[in-house]
């Protein structure tokens, strides 16, 4: 398959509006480049390296941007499309917020194949730590982990979720909280699987994944096969949650004591009526992938929906919700 490459240029302060309007428009992979993060980031995991490549160290400093894929199909243009529209409004609003954006360019690469894709993210994408127990290690790397934590080996490929955006750290410090050996759990737009597939590693019974994204399901399946979950815990599938009612029953109804949801705003709005049918009594929804603004919206969503909302963290500007059956 061939790919995009669209880059939006700007500065640390702008990191946090740009991901969020990119997460807005259904962006879910985003790959930050930031000079001064990657220093910071070298100095803080040189722990876990035996070297680090003199490339790196000696990289000159660029210009931050924020790097996204679509594919080069009528699909992903018009995603591509929308994407250089929203950034246009954000330009707009740069006085309101306050903040020092840069200048929001976005220069595009096409033709783009699978090699040079997974190429991209190799440069850039190392093993880090997440919560008190999580270790996640690209497949190309080979470490020593010193801390004996649980190793999440990825390999991005496609369908983006790598875990190194804040609301998927959200989601993965609360699994630490909520996950136990009798744990059956539901991953709502799954994407990569790195949430529904770590839940396993922490101990979960089985889990359940779904993305709207068809792709996801291989993705999915292998980045499973790397960690060692076989399809005797682990199933994925793709459909929508909201209109497919045989997808809803193949799903289960009051089967589970975790379902993930970590995408957007008005997508966790969307699919809340869904969640209480599948999720046990006693059970917990955790949402994430909700920029601040929206805090709001989705406390009245999960509340309209008989959901009520028992703890709330937040990472910079996103925030995860967790919320259970009102009694």
């Amino acid at each position: 398959m061939e790919w995009i490459e669209a880059k939006i240029y700007t500065t640390r302060e702008g990191i946090e509006p740009v991901s969020a309007v990119l997460l807005e428009t259904g962006i879910t992979g985003i790959q930050v480049e930031d000079y001064d993060e990657l220093k910071e980031y070298l100095a803080e995991s040189s722990m876990y390296w035996d070297y680090v490549d003199e490339e790196l160290l000696n990289k000159e400093k660029e210009e931050t941007k924020l790097k996204i894929y679509v594919s080069d199909n009528p699909y992903g243009n018009e995603i591509l499309l929308n994407v250089k529209e929203a950034i246009k409004r954000l330009k707009t609003m740069e006085n309101e917020i306050g903040l020092d954006l840069g200048r929001l360019d976005i220069e595009t690469t096409a033709n783009l194949n699978d090699e040079d894709w997974l190429n991209k993210w190799k440069e850039f994408y190392k093993p880090f730590t997440l919560g008190e127990k999580i270790l996640i290690k690209p497949v190309w790397e080979e470490i020593e982990n010193i801390e004996n934590r649980v190793v999440f080996n990825i390999n991005p490929g496609h369908v983006f979720g790598t875990g190194l955006h804040q609301t998927t750290q959200l989601c993965i410090t609360n699994l630490e909280k909520y996950v136990n050996k009798e744990s059956v759990v539901l991953d709502l737009g799954c994407g990569s699987g790195i949430l529904s597939i770590i839940s396993l590693l922490l101990g979960a019974k089985n889990a359940f994944a779904v993305d709207i994204d068809q792709n996801a399901v291989k993705v999915a399946y292998d980045n499973a096969e790397l960690n060692g979950i076989g399809k005797d815990k682990y199933y994925v599938t793709s459909g929508n949650v909201v209109t497919d009612e045989d997808l809803k029953d193949e799903i289960g109804h009051k089967k589970y004591d975790i379902v993930l949801a970590n995408i957007i705003a008005d997508v966790i709005c969307l699919i809340s009526p869904v969640v209480p049918n599948q999720l046990k009594d006693d059970g917990v929804f955790i949402a994430s992938g909700i920029i601040k603004d929206r805090l709001e919206d989705v406390y009245r969503a999960l509340n309209e929906n008989g959901l009520e909302p028992i703890d709330t963290i937040t990472k910079d500007e996103w925030v995860c919700v967790v919320s259970k059956i009102k009694k």
